[in-house]
């Protein structure tokens, strides 16, 4: 007999996850890799397990994340949002803390293009008189 799985799609920046919820123990893997070994900073991680603390879930359910494009920042929102999406299957009740967390809504920051003649998006070169 199988188990119940969640799924849910996250996304922020260029970076996209898509992650399984299992019930388990709390062990999360990126990438077939230990989320340690594969995100290197703690405040990135305490980002990921932001749903679970929410919804005081914390160590029911193993997640399991495919995660590609941006970097670490990117990726860690985008698993956030996957986690939090992958919860409401689990339970709809869910939602109001969610929500209100703001952990539902897909953050759709993005890196501005740069513009001819400036620098970057914005920064224009520094003007001399002479």
């Amino acid at each position: 007999m199988s188990q119940a799985q969640y799924a849910g799609t996250g996304r922020r920046k260029n970076a996209v996850a898509r992650v399984r919820l299992v019930p388990g123990t709390g062990k999360i893997t990126v990438n077939k890799k230990d989320v340690e070994e594969y995100i290197p900073h703690a405040d990135l991680r305490l980002v990921i397990n932001q749903p679970f603390a929410v919804t005081s879930t914390v160590g029911s359910y193993d997640v399991f994340v495919n995660v590609v494009g941006g970097g670490y920042a990117g990726q860690a929102g985008a698993i956030r949002h996957g986690i939090a999406r992958a919860l409401l299957q689990v339970d709809p009740d869910f939602r109001y803390s969610l929500k209100r967390a703001g952990l539902l809504t897909r953050d759709s920051r993005k890196v501005e293009r740069k513009k001819p003649g400036l620098k970057k998006a914005r920064k224009a070169s520094q003007f001399s008189k002479r």
